[in-house]
């Protein structure tokens, strides 16, 4: 007598840790998140990029005071005697937009990539303080 187990992956079979298929790609590079924070003198966005060159990420300022970072992870190349047992590594395309506020200086947008950590520094307008105009009293 012999008992018969249904698979609990349904049309999948077993899972073989040594065995990758197109359906293993992971695309949380595609997911890319950034950091914003707010200091008195600027607006600061850190995203991670590991394995990421400069030449291969775009940090643009759009009309309408838009932040675009955007970039693309490529698939490595292949020699036709490679075999791959896994791919894990997040690949892909990414594009992230923020709308930044009326007091950025758009034309002194700064970013560096550093140990795998992109950072935009967009500086801050001054703080326009009203103009206080003292009126003499007669009388």
């Amino acid at each position: 007598m012999s008992l018969i187990i249904p698979s609990v992956f349904g049309n999948m079979g077993l899972l073989d840790p040594f065995r990758s298929s197109s359906n293993d790609v992971v695309s949380s590079f595609a997911n890319t998140q950034v950091d914003w924070k707010e200091t008195p003198e600027s607006h600061v966005f850190k995203a991670d990029l590991p394995g990421l060159k400069k030449e291969e990420v775009k940090v643009e300022v759009e009309d309408g005071q838009v932040l675009q970072i955007s970039g693309e992870r490529s698939i490595e190349k292949e020699d036709k005697n490679d075999t791959w047992h896994r791919v894990e590594r997040g690949r892909g395309k990414f594009l992230r937009r923020f709308r930044l506020p009326e007091n950025a200086k758009l034309d002194e947008v700064k970013a560096s990539l550093e140990n795998g950590v992109l950072t935009v520094t967009v500086p801050k307008l001054p703080e326009k303080k009203p103009e206080v105009k003292s009126v003499e009293i007669t009388g």
